[in-house]
C-alpha cells in the first residue's frame, strides 16, 4: 500500500483526494497483513497447485480453481457490496484472468497498475521435495508449497491487499488495479492470458500510469527486468543407422553446434551495455539458452531425421525485443552448416547426394 498510498497523494490535485503526506502516514499506520486472510487464501491456492500446474500437453492448469476463489473472498467487498470492481475475462474455458480494481475519482485517466501474478505454477515432482509441494506448511516464519514465491503467494498478497483498500475506502485521485493472468508458464500458447488481454484492449488503460509487474520468484524484490523471447530451432539433416554414420547427417549432433554457433554470435553482439548493467546490479547480462530437445521416436540404433532445439533469450532493458528477434533471424538465415565442425565419420553435407542439413527457426 505504500506505493498505492504515497504516488497518489504526490500526484493528488483533488481537494477530495488523500493530498498530504500526513493522511498518507495515517492510513498507512493502520494498515497491517491480516495473515489470517492470507493464509487463507495461501492455503486454498497451494491446495489446489497440483491441477494448476503448466506444462501442456501433460499438464493443463485449470486457473478457474483460484480465479474464482479470488472472486469469492472480494465477493463482500464488490458490486453492490463495496467499492472494488472484480471481473473474470475468459478466452478459454475454466482458463480465467482476473482484473481488479478499486476505482478512484480520476478514473481510467490516472491509474496504478500490478499485473503479472499469475495463477499457474510449474510442474513439481512429489519425490524431489522434502515436503509435499501440493499442500501449504508453515514452519515458524516460513511457509513451503508449490507456488508460494512464484506466483500464487503474489496473487493472494494482492488479493488481501484490495480487501484493505475496500475496508479503509481511502479517496484516492488514482485507480488502482490488479491483473491476475492464465497461462504464464507456458506464454508460447496464445489466446488464454496476457497476449490476449491486451489484444482484447483490456489493458490499454493501464498506461496511464505507473505499472510494477509482480512476479519475482526467490531472489527478492526487483527493481527492474527484462524481456524474453522464445525461439524453437528444428536442424533437419538424414535419417539412417547408426552403424553407418558416413551415410547419414545428424541433426543432433549439427543441432549441438549449430545452437552454440548462434550463441556465439549472440553474447559477442549483445554485452555492450554490460557496465550498465553492473549499475544497476543485474547478476547476469542478456542470455540465450537452450532448455528442451525434441527428437521423433527412435531406436538407439538410429540416427534421426530431425531435432528440435527450444529455449529462450532473457534481455535486459537496454535491449528492444526487435533488435534481439532480427538478430536470431540473421544469424539463423547466415548459418551455413557445411562449416560447422563435425567428429568422426559425421558430416552436415553428403555431397554424393547433394544434400545438406537445413535449419528452421521459429
Amino acid at each position: 500500500l505504500f506505493f498505492i498510498v504515497s504516488i497518489d497523494s504526490s500526484s493528488s490535485s483533488s481537494s477530495s483526494s488523500m493530498s498530504s503526506s500526513s493522511d498518507a502516514k495515517q492510513l498507512l499506520s493502520s494498515i497491517e497483513l491480516d495473515e489470517k486472510d492470507f493464509i487463507e487464501l495461501l492455503d486454498h491456492a497451494i491446495g489446489n497447485a497440483e491441477k494448476l500446474q503448466n506444462h501442456p500437453p501433460e499438464l493443463i492448469p485449470q486457473e478457474d480453481l483460484m480465479a474464482d476463489k479470488v472472486v469469492e473472498f472480494l465477493a463482500p467487498y464488490s458490486g453492490d457490496n463495496g467499492p472494488l470492481e472484480v471481473r473474470k475475462v475468459t478466452y478459454k474455458k475454466g482458463r480465467s484472468n482476473v482484473i481488479v480494481k478499486y476505482p478512484g475519482s480520476a478514473g481510467d485517466e490516472k491509474v496504478l497498475s500490478f499485473v503479472g501474478s499469475h495463477m499457474d505454477v510449474v510442474p513439481a515432482n512429489a519425490e524431489e521435495w522434502k515436503r509435499n509441494p501440493f499442500q501449504l506448511i508453515q514452519e515458524g516464519d516460513k511457509l513451503y508449497g508449490r507456488g508460494v514465491t512464484d506466483c500464487l503467494g503474489h496473487v493472494c498478497l494482492l488479493t488481501a491487499i484490495f480487501k484493505q483498500l475496500a475496508v479503509k475506502k481511502p479517496a484516492l485521485e488514482r485507480s488502482v488495479l490488479a491483473v491476475f493472468i492464465a497461462n504464464e508458464e507456458a506464454s508460447e500458447e496464445l489466446g488464454i492470458g496476457i497476449d490476449e488481454l491486451e489484444k482484447q484492449g483490456e489493458l490499454a488503460y493501464l498506461k496511464n500510469g505507473p505499472l510494477y509487474w509482480v512476479d519475482s520468484a526467490d531472489i527478492g524484490p526487483t527493481l527492474g527486468t527484462g524481456g524474453v523471447v522464445c525461439w524453437s530451432l528444428t536442424f533437419n539433416g538424414k535419417k539412417f543407422h547408426s552403424g553407418v554414420p558416413q551415410n547419414a547427417i545428424n541433426p543432433i549432433e549439427m543441432a549441438m553446434e549449430g545452437v552454440k554457433a548462434i550463441q556465439t554470435r549472440f553474447y559477442n553482439d549483445f554485452n555492450k551495455y554490460a557496465e550498465k548493467e553492473k549499475v544497476y546490479k543485474y547478476n547476469v547480462p542478456s542470455s540465450m539458452k537452450p532448455t528442451q530437445w525434441i527428437t521423433p521416436p527412435g531406436s538407439l540404433n538410429q540416427i534421426p531425421g530431425s531435432v528440435t532445439v527450444q529455449g529462450d533469450i532473457r534481455f535486459t532493458p537496454f535491449y528492444h525485443s526487435s533488435e534481439v528477434i532480427a538478430a536470431i533471424e540473421k544469424y539463423v538465415k547466415e548459418l551455413d552448416v557445411t562449416t560447422l565442425p563435425s567428429l568422426g565419420a559425421s558430416k552436415f553435407h553428403l555431397p554424393d547426394e547433394d544434400l545438406k542439413g537445413t535449419v528452421e527457426l521459429k
